[in-house]
């Protein structure tokens, strides 16, 4: 008779799906260029899907119907790119004079730190004292004089790291350009076989699902997550086109060069929550700190700031809705794991794939869990805890609470 197999302990399942889930962020960041563009393409799709659905009812095929939304999509970025080459390029050429001039105020406010203060100067030697002194008297004529050449001066550790390391950058930002432009390609391109195969998707999705109740919840989850990525980034991109025209306006009014620019920076860095206008605030701090003097170089920031506080505080809740609420914290860990995977544009999709897994997990049991944290909250639907954990005790006569 052989022993049976002792069971193994609870912990074990737990720490195989840790080590999974552990290999799978990894595996989701080193195949960025391959995932990044179909994770942009499908939320794409999601949004603009339901249009291709409008268009082949009123008789345009999926496949025209995607075309058009395509070329439209494309021609219309590569308008608004075209208007706005020519200011970048101006603040690229003037790239290397800002950089002097913001390493000279940075000298000047450095010398009052003491950290940051650039070491003293070396009191001369006395051979370079006499050489100094040797150079100052006349040269008689016919008479050659060889003097000494003073000593260098000392090295700022500081500045030569920084020189080094805008080098690196400018390096890194050509590079990055590159599979910047390959990636939009590949996106582009699988956008369209997306918009054009996504009904024939969903339909032989759907029918490879054998219980009818199975299928209509997927199908329901689908069209849930499609509807509501759709309404949510349609609602975020009227927020953000007002906060750019109001940004390039501010930024006209103040007298910073290239206004339009600085809005659609500002419009588009605007989708992503929270770090995006810290990123648009340091921008346009370093932008003041170039154009202007003491008296103005923080009007641009401020004048940011309180757009985007306005926006946020008052625009933006009344206008998404509380259907569309997510809760805070879900929303930024969001943006800092996606960013942290895939950057800027990981940050960018961050909300959207948001929106699409609360959908999901609100129409499976095992996942509502998970729905529960991912909603907005606010403070009526917010239970006390002493209501949770009240104890009701049994008697005789019936359940009394505690006094």
């Amino acid at each position: 008779m052989t022993p049976e197999a002792p069971f193994p302990p609870w912990h074990a399942g737990w720490v195989g799906r840790g080590l999974l889930a552990v290999a799978v962020v990894f595996l989701l960041k080193e195949a960025q260029p391959l995932l990044l563009p179909v994770a942009s393409a499908v939320v794409l799709t999601f949004v603009l899907s339901p249009s291709v659905r409008w268009l082949r009812r009123r008789g345009l095929p999926e496949y025209g119907g995607a075309l058009l939304l395509v070329v439209t999509l494309v021609g219309g970025s590569l308008l608004v790119g075209s208007a706005l080459v020519q200011p970048a390029s101006q603040w690229w050429d003037r790239a290397p004079s800002a950089i002097d001039r913001l390493l000279e105020r940075f000298d000047q406010l450095r010398k009052t730190i003491p950290l940051l203060a650039p070491p003293p100067p070396q009191p001369a030697s006395e051979p370079a004292a006499a050489a100094s002194a040797a150079r100052a008297k006349p040269r008689p004529k016919g008479i050659d004089i060889h003097v000494a050449e003073p000593p260098p001066p000392p090295r700022d550790p500081l500045k030569e790291r920084i020189a080094s390391e805008s080098l690196a950058l400018t390096g890194a930002v050509l590079g990055r350009a590159v599979s910047f432009g390959l990636s939009l390609a590949a996106t582009v391109i699988l956008l369209y076989f997306l918009l054009a195969s996504e009904h024939w998707m969903v339909v032989r999705t759907v029918e490879a699902i054998p219980k009818r109740r199975d299928r209509a919840i997927v199908l329901c989850a689908v069209r849930a997550a499609q509807r509501q990525i759709a309404v949510y980034i349609g609602a975020v991109a009227v927020i953000n086109l007002v906060v750019a025209a109001l940004t390039a306006l501010a930024m006209m009014w103040i007298g910073l060069p290239n206004p339009v620019l600085w809005g659609t920076v500002a419009g588009v860095l605007n989708f992503i929550p929270y770090l995006g206008p810290a990123m648009i605030f340091c921008l346009l701090l370093l932008a003041g700190l170039i154009s202007f003097g003491a008296d103005l170089m923080l009007a641009p920031a401020l004048a940011f700031l309180l757009i985007h506080a306005i926006e946020s505080n008052l625009v933006s809740p009344w206008f998404v809705g509380r259907r569309l609420s997510l809760s805070p914290l879900s929303v930024f860990l969001s943006v800092m794991f996606w960013g942290w995977l895939w950057g800027i544009a990981g940050a960018l999709i961050a909300v959207p794939l948001l929106v699409g897994l609360r959908s999901v997990c609100k129409r499976n049991r095992r996942l509502r869990l998970i729905a529960v944290y991912l909603e907005g909250d606010t403070v009526r639907d917010t239970p006390s805890l002493r209501s949770l954990v009240r104890i009701r005790r049994r008697t005789a006569g019936g359940v009394v609470p505690p006094q």
